[in-house]
């Protein structure tokens, strides 16, 4: 299937007439392009973050290697070699994980990221951070390192808001309309609060008015149970003098006016 490189007859299965590489299972196939590779190359892009946990591949998925400019490997049917000046195929640069030859995450994820669908590329940025498995100053580095990377800006801003401490799609939806703009104090977000022996997280943080602002998704806290954990929690934390405010997924997105007016009245209420 690549020079020197064979495969058991039984394990070729997908599409007749496709490349070799493609129609076998991806840990297969990742496994032959590094042995073609010879420690010349490195799993990047979307075959890094397969590797990572964050991307499932299937049959058919095209193998992504790097490989410093200097090496002889050239793209081929069923994998694509990225070639790369200053690339070294050794610690810091990349990592053994599962046994195999792969970028950094935050390598990964910026090679990555032109070639995904918006939401897709956004949901595994903010996973990978989430996950604690990279942090925005992390991946911050890593996009200084590709100042021609295609749609970089909003890569940055993106970085920049899970830097201010939003740690989902709906709580960037907040900061980027809602909760920023004329009157509106400087929030925090994501901050952590002991109450007794437990710490508490609170979405958005108006510490001068002690004011905690809840965004609550689509899909979570409308189960009884849920509600139940929801209300503990806020008892808790008035308990400590922290109001809590819940603004509801569709209230934050088909009435934004309305939900910043309800803010200001609240914090100016607590100032007084």
């Amino acid at each position: 299937m690549l020079p020197e490189v064979f495969v058991a007859a039984h394990l070729v299965g997908g599409r007749p007439g496709a490349p070799v590489l493609s129609r076998l299972d991806p840990a297969i196939s990742r496994r032959a392009a590094l042995a073609w590779a010879d420690g010349y190359g490195a799993l990047s892009h979307l075959s890094a973050l397969a590797v990572w946990g964050l991307r499932p591949e299937v049959v058919g998925d095209l193998v992504h290697l790097s490989a410093p400019a200097s090496a002889s490997l050239r793209t081929r049917p069923g994998v694509i070699v990225h070639r790369r000046r200053g690339l070294a195929i050794e610690p810091p640069q990349v990592i053994v994980r599962r046994g195999l030859t792969v970028t950094r995450l935050e390598q990964a994820l910026v090679d990555s990221w032109p070639t995904m669908p918006s939401p897709d590329r956004r949901a595994l940025v903010i996973r990978a951070v989430n996950d604690r498995l990279t942090t925005p100053e992390r991946l911050s580095a890593a996009l200084e390192l590709a100042p021609k990377l295609i749609d970089r800006a909003a890569l940055r801003h993106l970085l920049a808001q899970l830097a201010d401490g939003c740690r989902s799609r709906l709580e960037i939806w907040g900061h980027e309309h809602v909760f920023t703009g004329p009157g509106m104090p400087a929030f925090r977000w994501q901050v952590s609060v002991r109450v007794g022996r437990r710490l508490v997280y609170l979405d958005v943080f108006a510490e001068r008015e002690q004011v905690n602002i809840e965004l609550d998704g689509a899909t979570t806290h409308g189960s009884p149970g849920q509600r139940e954990i929801d209300l503990r929690r806020d008892a808790l934390l008035a308990a400590v003098g922290i109001l809590v405010v819940r603004f509801a997924h569709r209230r934050l997105v088909h009435d934004v006016d309305e939900v910043r007016r309800e803010t200001l009245a609240i914090l100016a209420t607590r100032r007084t």
